[in-house]
């Protein structure tokens, strides 16, 4: 039998300004650093961001959008078609109570070049992390929170590692509190498609 929170789960982006309690961050962060990772270097680091820190990181959000979208020192000059969608992301983040950062302790800025073999480790490391995070979405679902999963922090990503004041690798940012809307189940590719033996 599947485990529930797995089909329950869903992306959420309307919040209600409720606050969640510290207590059930902390136990959201717990199930997050029991997930596996290469070699055991556990290469993550969350960081809450709530209240007027969370208005500030929002706001440093949106200035790195303003500067994509003029062009100016572009992070992502071929990714435009996804200023939209971050521009919701950017009034999703304002909305939820609370923005968790995910940092890859181990890994280099996005704006630096990678031999192959630097290119691999990251790979593992975001494996090992992206595990981390979906630890952390079903134990919200199973808490009765509601998340999304954010990675347009990437068109602001000098603003927001500037702000942090981090050398580390910022990942993506998760969205979270209480939900304020109930979305139905989003298309899945049939098990036929992408499900292959070979004997």
């Amino acid at each position: 039998m599947m485990i529930p929170e797995i089909e329950t789960r869903r992306s959420i982006r309307k919040f209600q300004p409720q606050e969640v309690p510290k207590e059930t961050i902390e136990a959201l962060i717990a199930a997050a650093r029991l997930a596996p990772s290469g070699t055991n270097k556990q290469p993550w680091q969350f960081i809450v961001y709530q209240g007027e820190a969370k208005v500030q990181f929002v706001a440093r959000m949106a200035a790195g959008l303003a500067r994509e979208e003029a062009g100016e020192d572009m992070v992502l000059p071929n990714s435009r078609w996804g200023m939209p969608d971050a521009k919701n992301t950017l009034r999703i983040m304002e909305e939820a109570p609370i923005i968790i950062t995910v940092l890859n302790t181990c890994g280099k800025s996005i704006l630096s070049p990678l031999t192959r073999d630097q290119r691999v480790t990251e790979i593992v490391d975001s494996l090992s992390i992206g595990a981390a995070i979906q630890n952390l979405l079903l134990q919200a679902e199973r808490e009765g929170i509601a998340t999304l999963w954010i990675a347009n922090t990437c068109f602001a990503y000098p603003e927001l590692v500037d702000f942090m004041g981090t050398e580390h690798q910022l990942i993506s940012a998760i969205a979270l509190g209480y939900a304020a809307e109930s979305p139905e189940p989003r298309p899945r590719k049939p098990l036929a498609e992408i499900l292959e033996f070979q004997e």
